[in-house]
């Protein structure tokens, strides 16, 4: 089969949003956002898709690496920096939140994923200045 997303991580995305489905299809809404992340963290695994867990990303400030660390709820593909919510809606606070986390972690693409409305919410940005020349 041949893949016909040419988004920047759109397959990578697409295959994170496909494991949030059968997670939320599997459990139903109305969880813990704790519940959420372990299950999603098994589904990606059963999945043989690449991620880490709550890993420690660097920080920087005008060039400059910090000592504190950014950490993300998970990490998909080493790019995709990946919040989870359980809330009844996701609002501004929450993009911002996940924007900031891509801006001061130079990465460039963010899913912020909330298991919990009756479906999955989810919403994709795109930090284009954060995405290597040879792969715009």
């Amino acid at each position: 089969m041949k893949d016909t997303n040419n988004e920047y991580m759109g397959a990578e995305g697409y295959s994170l949003m496909s494991a949030s489905f059968e997670v939320h299809r599997e459990l139903g809404g109305g969880l813990s956002e704790e519940i959420y992340q372990e299950s999603l963290e098994l589904e990606l695994g059963l999945r043989d898709i690449d991620f880490s867990s709550k890993a420690e990303l660097a920080v920087f400030y005008k060039g400059h690496q910090l000592n504190k660390r950014y950490v993300p709820d998970l990490l998909v593909s080493a790019e995709i920096v990946t919040e989870l919510k359980a809330v009844k809606c996701l609002t501004h606070d929450h993009e911002q939140q996940l924007l900031n986390y891509m801006h001061i972690t130079k990465k460039a693409v963010g899913y912020l994923i909330n298991f919990g409305p009756p479906s999955v919410e989810w919403k994709r940005f795109i930090l284009k200045e954060y995405i290597l020349s040879d792969q715009k």
